[in-house]
């Protein structure tokens, strides 16, 4: 099982929203938007459990994230 916190997540700022945004590219249209960037990550994180338990709880495939760790 993949771990959420394997998913590469990107953090930039919005002028449109006048927030942080924390996208999860790996993951069609999970993001999430914070106060700070921060936040931003902490909801992007929330939102990546959400999105996996979808695919979990019928069965369905789960996109391997893009990028891993290197061993320490």
């Amino acid at each position: 099982m993949i771990p959420p916190a394997a998913y590469p997540i990107n953090v930039f700022w919005s002028d449109a929203d006048e927030a942080w945004v924390a996208d999860v590219p790996d993951l069609d249209y999970c993001s999430a938007v914070g106060d700070t960037a921060h936040a931003a990550v902490s909801e992007a994180e929330v939102a990546v459990e959400a999105w996996l338990e979808a695919p979990r709880s019928s069965g369905q495939p789960i996109p391997a994230p893009t990028v891993r760790a290197v061993p320490a």
